[in-house]
């Protein structure tokens, strides 16, 4: 059973500045020689934790993290203006040709995997491999299931929760539309309690069995407040614009990536992303490596899940370091 790596510190750190108002935090630890790997987090906005570092052999890999515009440690905090899913992509290829590297493996989990088949698809030979945990394909559909009916069906309890924050009393399919109204152009005490009923309906549905209330209920300073509101409206931006694609663009556009190394890994049990996501991925990239985990929920946590991504961390490196070296 493989475990993460052990804490590593970054031998560099820095903020690149991608454009005129958004200044991007990147930072690298590892081998400074070793095969590059680009860490993409999930949200939008969650930003890099890191315990992320760790699913890399630090001896084998230039371990590459960053936090997406407007999160994180990325100035400045919680801006939506040029703020979109093609503004996450130029910014990778700023950060890539700023490094030099001439390919890189992709490492993304949930809006993370997004971001990587986004950013394969536009630059296909810039990407030596791909890891994708939790898929998130960004249709109309897994929005539907996330916020407006699927996955309340699992939790009606916390989802209520959810409708009463937002004083809704109408369909399901009505609530995207109030939420967003009240997180935007609502008045103080409104965008706040969208907002926490936005964060608490994704832990809950994330964490499953392990989420725990109380870590909401200790939300009582005022900085942390201003701070979830801000990351839920990145969040929000994001699902309003139906996260500035097609619908169904990603698994159009996959014929691109067929010489792509791809690793496929999704929990059973993930109610953010549910398997179907995964599945369809793999019919579109049927080169693949497919790997079901029945144990395993939506977040890179859990002995089954954590030893399915270091063991495919291991396998890249081992396979791509022998094509580069002998």
């Amino acid at each position: 059973m493989k475990q993460l790596y052990p804490d590593i510190e970054p031998y560099s750190f820095r903020h690149l500045d991608v454009d005129t108002l958004h200044s991007v935090y990147f930072e690298q630890c590892g081998n400074p020689e070793g095969l590059p790997v680009l860490y993409l987090h999930g949200g939008p906005a969650s930003g890099c934790k890191p315990d992320h570092r760790c699913f890399f052999d630090p001896g084998r890999y230039r371990i590459i993290l960053f936090d997406q515009r407007g999160c994180g440690r990325s100035r400045p905090y919680g801006e939506l203006q040029d703020n979109t899913t093609w503004h996450l992509i130029d910014d990778l290829e700023q950060i890539r040709q700023h490094l030099n590297i001439e390919q890189w493996v992709l490492f993304g989990g949930s809006w993370g995997a997004t971001l990587a088949l986004l950013y394969a698809q536009r630059h296909p030979d810039a990407v030596s491999a791909m890891i994708l945990r939790g898929s998130f394909l960004a249709r109309d559909s897994d929005l539907h299931w996330y916020a407006e009916s699927g996955a309340n069906w699992i939790y009606p309890e916390m989802w209520h929760q959810f409708m009463t924050l937002i004083d809704h009393q109408g369909v399901a399919t009505d609530v995207m539309p109030v939420f967003l109204e009240l997180l935007f152009n609502g008045n103080q005490q409104q965008q706040m309690n969208a907002a926490l009923g936005w964060s608490i309906w994704g832990a809950q549905v994330a964490l499953g069995n392990a989420f725990d209330l109380s870590a909401f209920q200790e939300l009582d300073q005022k900085q942390d407040q201003e701070q979830m509101l801000k990351q839920v409206k990145i969040e929000a931006h994001y699902a309003r614009h139906r996260y500035f694609v097609d619908n169904n663009q990603i698994l159009e556009n996959c014929t691109v990536l067929a010489q792509i190394p791809t690793t496929i890994i999704h929990g059973q049990q993930d109610l953010v992303c549910p398997l179907e996501a995964a599945w369809s991925l793999k019919n579109a990239l049927p080169q693949a490596r497919y790997l079901c985990l029945p144990n395993s929920g939506h977040i890179a946590k859990g002995d089954e899940m954590i030893d399915a991504l270091v063991h495919a961390t291991d396998c890249v490196a081992e396979q791509l370091l022998v094509n580069t070296h002998g």
